[in-house]
């Protein structure tokens, strides 16, 4: 599940399982909580059973699902820590982690976990440094984006694996299904631009409909990782 906007408080919620079905979809003015609890609701409403979420790693929203085996986009995972490292980081202490952002996609684990660890014991002296400001005599720390990088990995690193934990589930370790089905959608509504809100909001509801009406099930092969 997860949002894509098409400009200012104009955004669609999506619901898809790992068939590439929509389940639901919801035209939002900002991505809640609330509303993706809501759309939990209305699923399992209609008869479907959730067995897993994957989801982006939004502030409370593993704790309001916390009944459902919760993975999260590793590539939002991904994302967060090239927003505060930078995609060309100088510090020699942003250059690791970067590296060790990169394993997150591409091993298991006790390697993943294994090497932030270490990283970690490497810096954490470095992280931990602070400076006195002498007009308030307040301190800070000196690297407070690297060290919020740290903590978004620490934070989130029990989310980040449960594809791994949990395999029988099937789960996938991205929302890249959706995102491509995002990328899909703001394709074709390019192609007719200067529509209206209205219009734009009933070309998307169609274009979901579209993709119902149209699916075909496949069988349900369930590959690792």
């Amino acid at each position: 599940m997860d949002t894509t906007y098409f400009g200012r408080n104009f955004g669609v919620m999506v619901f898809q399982n790992t068939k590439g079905q929509y389940l639901y979809w919801k035209f939002v003015k900002y991505e809640t909580i609330a509303g993706y609890v809501d759309g939990i609701k209305y699923i399992e409403s209609q008869g479907i059973q959730i067995n897993g979420i994957v989801c982006d790693g939004r502030k409370g929203l593993f704790n309001a699902l916390s009944k459902y085996p919760i993975q999260m986009c590793q590539f939002h995972q991904v994302a967060i820590i090239t927003r505060y490292i930078t995609r060309k980081p100088k510090l020699q202490a942003s250059k690791e982690l970067k590296e060790v952002m990169h394993l997150l996609t591409k091993t298991d684990k006790e390697s993943f976990i294994g090497a932030l660890d270490q990283w970690h014991i490497n810096w954490k002296e470095f992280i931990n440094e602070r400076a006195i400001n002498p007009e308030t005599g307040k301190s800070r720390y000196i690297h407070k984006r690297l060290r919020s990088a740290y903590k978004s990995f620490e934070k989130n690193k029990d989310y980040l694996f449960t594809w791994y934990d949990k395999m029988d589930l099937c789960l996938p370790n991205t929302n890249n299904q959706l995102e491509g089905t995002f990328t899909d959608l703001k394709n074709k509504l390019r192609n007719h631009n200067g529509l209206s809100r209205k219009r734009k909001e009933k070309f998307i509801d169609g274009f979901f409909k579209a993709s119902v009406l149209g699916m075909v099930i496949k069988a349900d092969i369930c590959q690792p990782l």
